[in-house]
């Protein structure tokens, strides 16, 4: 049986590479190539792949975004993470949004392609190493609004602006900001940001 495969990654030189190694396996068809994360759902409704790779980082929406989608509009085709950024809470929340293999862009051309075979075996397929810091980073301890506020702040907005943008008093802001600043051990909302970033909670 061959493996209709969609490859979805920002980066030209990566996508041209995946598909070629891709293509190189016999029982692999690449049938479809994308550069945005918002062209990924209508890709797949064209050409309906057995196997979605995306990339976690693309304009447009983000591969965790199309992933969610995917799960609702395209349920049959089994969606694998392929990403530099190995990080816990990016896995949890792949995880959440339906994708059932993730796989780190520095693994082995060999390990990729058994990833996919496997997960078209109806098996989860994820990174040993990443799986076992996920389960000692445990949940994110950000709640919905304060991922929001966060979020909010990312731009260097103001607390005024922040207020604004998400209908609440300043003084809210300001309790949410502390909150993930003391919940992220930093000293401010950009350091809280960054770490928050780097673990995948935003």
């Amino acid at each position: 049986m061959t493996i209709r495969l969609l490859l979805a990654d920002d980066q030209e030189l990566i996508r041209t590479a995946l598909a070629t190694l891709l293509d190189l396996e016999d029982d692999f068809e690449v049938v479809a190539a994308v550069g945005r994360g918002d062209e990924v759902v209508g890709a797949v409704l064209e050409h309906r792949p057995d196997v979605a790779l995306l990339d976690i980082e693309m304009p447009g929406v983000d591969g965790l975004a199309a992933a969610a989608v995917l799960a609702e509009r395209a349920p049959g085709c089994r969606v694998v993470i392929l990403t530099t950024f190995g990080r816990a809470g990016y896995l949890r929340r792949a995880m959440g949004a339906g994708a059932v293999g993730f796989v780190v862009k520095d693994a082995r051309a060999e390990a990729l392609a058994d990833a996919v075979r496997r997960v078209m075996a109806g098996e989860r397929v994820v990174d040993p190493a990443l799986a076992a810091a996920t389960l000692a980073a445990g949940d994110s301890p950000l709640t919905p609004r304060e991922v929001d506020v966060l979020n909010a702040a990312r731009s260097g907005a103001t607390v005024a602006e922040i207020a604004g943008n998400l209908y609440l008093s300043e003084g809210t802001v300001r309790n949410y900001l502390s909150a993930a600043i003391a919940k992220t051990g930093t000293h401010n909302r950009m350091e809280a940001l960054r770490v928050a970033d780097e673990r995948g909670w935003l």
